[in-house]
């Protein structure tokens, strides 16, 4: 039975809320039990991962920290120590949305607001370079997902053989990446459906990641989006980090 640490980066009152949620979302993609897995909250600079020896593989879900904030709290700095700590276990890692932020600036990249996505659907295409990568070529060429994010990727290090763009869309050049051989970031939330985004709106209505006079036409919508694939992916993570268990 696949063992995997589900990680919620969340702060504040609504902490408790958000993450429980997450971690539903997380659950239901993926079709994983409790017995599955273990939630880790990080909502202050105390909590630290546990012995990663333990576990097959780590989903880390989103949260409201920028890249791009002039300053960052004794949280934030705490909260990157652990991600790359993650990153430098040997085991496979996948982080949604402000992961991908995180993996880009950890790796040497930029982050800015050019590519920002408002609060709905996406467009996700893949790259030639999917095409031999252990979760990547599984999917369609194209498809479509949920998303709402103020930053985005805008540049990786052209000189390194570590860092693979998997995906990219019309609305943002990186929709999925891999570091090394086995952590991978989506730009979009590959662990939502549309009753999980109208959720995650109500939480964040006034976050900035869509206009509250746009809410009603965005929920509306949500229903007629496909997240048949972006959802797989998070399957097709977990049954890779059952095989990489057996085979190791």
């Amino acid at each position: 039975m696949v063992n995997l640490l589900l990680v919620s980066l969340r702060y504040g009152e609504t902490a408790p809320a958000v993450a429980a949620a997450e971690y539903r979302d997380i659950c239901e993609a993926a079709g994983l039990t409790q017995e599955q897995t273990t939630h880790l909250i990080i909502d202050s600079t105390k909590v630290q991962l546990p012995d990663l020896k333990q576990f097959d593989g780590v989903i880390v879900g989103g949260s409201s920290l920028n890249i791009t904030n002039d300053e960052w709290s004794d949280w934030q700095h705490h909260i990157h120590q652990q991600l790359a700590s993650l990153v430098e276990a040997e085991l496979p890692v996948f982080l949604i949305c402000f992961g991908a932020s995180w993996l880009a600036h950890h790796v040497g990249g930029t982050v800015g607001h050019t590519h920002a996505e408002t609060s709905g659907k996406t467009i996700v295409r893949l790259t030639p370079e999917a095409a031999q990568d252990a979760l990547a070529r599984h999917l369609p060429q194209e498809f479509t997902s949920l998303t709402g994010h103020t930053e985005a990727v805008e540049s990786l290090p052209v000189d390194s053989d570590d860092v693979t763009v998997l995906a990219d869309g019309p609305t943002c050049p990186v929709q999925l990446l891999r570091v090394g051989d086995s952590t991978w970031a989506s730009q979009f939330h590959a662990e939502m459906d549309a009753v999980a985004m109208k959720n995650r709106m109500d939480f964040f209505y006034d976050y900035g990641y869509f206009s509250p006079e746009d809410y009603l036409d965005i929920v509306n919508s949500l229903p007629e989006i496909d997240t048949t694939w972006s959802n797989e992916l998070i399957t097709i993570f977990v049954r890779y980090c059952a095989t990489n268990a057996v085979a190791h």
